[in-house]
């Protein structure tokens, strides 16, 4: 299930490098900032220990996707850094513009889903013209697994 989900994200990433974002889409990606494969600055390592959501939307870079993740060049306070996330090491993937998000959930897992339901409320905050959106539906792992 994981790895199916993991490449819906790639294939909307792949869209995206090739295509742009279109209309209104953006994504909210949190991820583990200690996982032995991310790369990204020590100041931001030091600043979101533990994890880290990122936004892409109006300004992203050098977005580059391949088979075990994807880098992007992101704006932190009009400094540029480049990042690089393999997908095991995403948490969520939440597209608010489509009420689509998706929960990568471990044994030791144990946020619960307000985490998500907080980042699309702020996202509604930042966007006041904008018409009014419902809450993104998660899919949760959990109603998967056998007991």
């Amino acid at each position: 299930m994981h790895r199916a989900m993991r490449s819906l994200i790639q294939d909307v990433l792949c869209d995206v490098e090739k295509n742009g974002l279109p209309g209104e889409h953006h994504f909210f990606i949190t991820f583990d900032t200690h996982h032995p494969d991310v790369q990204i600055a020590d100041w931001l390592v030091d600043r979101y220990p533990g994890e880290m959501t990122v936004v892409m939307q109006h300004w992203y870079e050098n977005l580059h996707v391949t088979d075990e993740g994807f880098s992007v060049t992101l704006n932190f306070g009009d400094s540029p850094e480049p990042l690089y996330i393999p997908y095991d090491a995403i948490k969520t993937f939440v597209d608010p513009s489509v009420e689509f998000g998706l929960r990568f959930e471990t044994q030791d897992d144990d946020d619960d889903l307000e985490d998500l339901e907080d980042i699309v409320e702020e996202d509604e905050i930042e966007a006041e013209d904008e018409p009014e959106r419902k809450e993104a539906d998660v899919v949760s792992l959990d109603s998967f697994r056998k007991g």
